[in-house]
């Protein structure tokens, strides 16, 4: 009886990242996958989805153009069918990266559905697989109701979206979080008439109020947003029109994108078999530092474990679980710092702890608006806020929530110092150039700073501002 060291069931992104620690180690392994390959980041998630983004805010740009002095952009027209031509053919090169991976591996790459008999055996297609040790990375995939089906090719999801030739003249985008916020303001600003739907006040993975606020109120600017009540929907048989409706909203549409989070892939995978408890999702115990189920040589990593839906946090997943299931022993790894961000216009961005985890701390808080920071001003984006947090008897900074112009970069190097240690007088001592956008960053520490006891001794740190827009 032949028996694999490892079983990875699932290829995206954590299966892969399994199986490059794996295949350093052992050639004796397997890798699973049921349905297409190729990762859903790359298919239908991360890459497809901000191919569409960059041609909506490529569009978008022509609303300040008579602010620069630059005339024409009314005649400026969107081809929706080339766009999402565009999108298919670059998600295409992205996908054929993954998928040379798995020709590689040749009958060790093996499609079917696995079922789990013990934690040492697998069935796919009928055969029975013997392994020392079984990585369960079967993913996620989008949430939606039973009742929404009978909308049928009127009822979109991630991955059904940007398989369309052409977009509808209407949608409704139930559920605000990240996803639903990036694909309303990118097909809002292709031309489609976009209303949003969010059962919960905050938006966006949002947990400060003041950065919520302005967020809603930014993002209602460009297309209505109803929040804090579950939608209902329903279609009309004679005309095929769909009303979605929520308190006393009620609106009618063409189709509507259902953005309500994803639930992992363990159907029909008998995770009974392993002979532990399953929880209310059907989930077993997972150690989060090594990602193994209770004391079995089984391990789930991904987005199937639910911790962390990110493509980086899902890539480390797999790392872990790679190296435990090779290695003789258990290793516990520290995990990273906490970044999510949102593809919106500005960026929504959560660096380290969030506000919400912070409420039981003692912290002060410093913040910026963007509205009158001297590079967002020549730039046309001066909107949105930031906020930093650092602990109020030290000084250390612990986490940051914006809706900020670069945000994307603004959390990365907060993610950095946070990860550091660093206190806020240790970061305003680091060069802030003049103009950028970080200088608004600047702004924040500052502001910040003050909240703390004043310092005798000259410290560069805190040099005041000029109160200048031209020179702050």
């Amino acid at each position: 009886m032949h028996k694999f060291d490892v079983v990875i069931i699932g290829a995206g992104s954590a299966g892969l990242s399994a199986l490059r620690e794996i295949r350093k180690r052992t050639d004796n392994f397997l890798l699973i996958n049921d349905g297409p390959w190729g990762t859903t980041c790359a298919r239908v998630g991360c890459m497809p989805s901000k191919l569409l983004i960059e041609a909506a805010n490529a569009f978008h740009r022509r609303i300040s153009f008579d602010e620069f002095g630059i005339t024409g952009a009314d005649r400026l027209e969107v081809d929706n069918y080339r766009v999402l031509q565009r999108v298919r053919r670059l998600r295409d090169d992205f996908v054929a990266s993954t998928l040379k991976t798995v020709r590689e591996l040749g009958p060790r790459a093996l499609s079917g559905r696995a079922r789990i008999l013990s934690p040492e055996a697998i069935r796919v297609n009928g055969e029975k697989y013997h392994t020392r040790k079984i990585i369960i990375a079967t993913g996620s995939r989008p949430v939606v109701p039973e009742s929404w089906r009978d909308l049928g090719e009127r009822l979109l999801t991630t991955d059904t979206l940007f398989e369309q030739k052409t977009l509808p003249g209407s949608i409704a985008v139930i559920g605000m979080g990240p996803v639903g916020l990036e694909m309303a303001q990118a097909l809002s600003r292709l031309g489609v008439h976009v209303t949003g739907f969010g059962s919960h006040a905050m938006i966006g993975g949002i947990t400060d109020p003041l950065v919520n606020q302005i967020a809603v109120s930014l993002l209602s600017d460009e297309f209505p947003l109803y929040l804090g009540a579950r939608a209902n929907v329903a279609i009309n048989p004679q005309n095929g029109l769909i009303t979605v409706s929520t308190g006393d909203a009620e609106i009618k549409v063409e189709s509507v994108l259902a953005a309500l989070g994803r639930r992992p892939n363990i159907d029909e995978a008998d995770l009974e078999a392993l002979g532990v408890p399953l929880d209310e999702k059907g989930l077993p115990p997972v150690n989060p530092d090594t990602l193994q189920i209770a004391d079995l040589p089984v391990f789930l990593a991904g987005d199937v474990n639910q911790r962390r839906p990110l493509l980086h946090e899902a890539a480390d997943d797999g790392h872990i679980a790679g190296l435990n299931a090779v290695g003789e022993e258990l290793i516990c790894f520290k995990r990273r710092i906490p970044l999510a961000i949102v593809f919106s216009d500005p960026n929504i961005a959560v660096a380290g702890k969030s506000f919400h985890s912070l409420q039981q701390e003692t912290i002060h808080a410093g913040e910026v608006n963007f509205s009158h920071q001297g590079r967002a001003l020549s730039a046309q984006v001066n909107r949105g806020v930031l906020r930093v947090y650092a602990a109020a008897d030290s000084g250390r900074l612990l986490g940051a929530e914006m809706c900020a112009p670069a945000g994307e970069h603004l959390a990365h190097l907060l993610a950095l110092a946070i990860g550091q240690s660093l206190t806020v007088r240790d970061l305003l001592r680091l060069p802030f150039y003049h103009p950028v956008l970080e200088e608004g960053l600047r702004t924040a520490l500052r502001n910040l700073a003050s909240k703390f006891p004043a310092r005798h001794e000259s410290d560069l740190a805190m040099c005041e501002s000029f109160d200048s827009v031209a020179l702050d």
